[in-house]
């Protein structure tokens, strides 16, 4: 749940004026104690809930991306956001994906020159 400009900052930078969409999973993992009984009752262990950012970036400048790559690179992130259990901001300790940055009609005009990108940034560990 993202409301203000300032409710997702990943290593102290404010990345919400990059983005064109966030969508926050709360996923959850479960033991390998899951699954159907014989009776087909469903039980097992909820090990956590495990957040997850899937950020869209707008298409980004050469300042923009300099801006993110030492955050994008790095092994793990420091992620924080309004947490509607809590009710109040956390922060998380996150690893990320992967990221491609589109040089799309780059021998165009320089304004059209790339495109957004996506990656995210997946909890270590489970939200308390």
């Amino acid at each position: 749940m993202l409301i203000y400009n300032d409710d997702l900052v990943v290593n102290n930078v404010n990345i919400m004026p990059y983005l064109t969409n966030c969508t926050i999973s709360y996923n959850k993992l479960w033991g390998s104690d899951t699954g159907r009984t014989l009776s087909g009752n469903y039980s097992g262990t909820l090990i956590g809930i495990f957040p997850k950012f899937e950020c869209t970036f707008r298409r980004l400048s050469k300042t923009d991306i300099e801006t993110l790559a030492p955050i994008l690179d790095s092994a793990t992130q420091q992620v924080t956001y309004y947490d509607p259990k809590k009710q109040q901001k956390i922060t998380i300790s996150t690893y990320s994906g992967d990221y491609s940055i589109s040089q799309k009609n780059l021998f165009g005009k320089v304004s059209n020159a790339g495109e957004g990108m996506k990656i995210s940034f997946i909890a270590i560990g489970k939200r308390n």
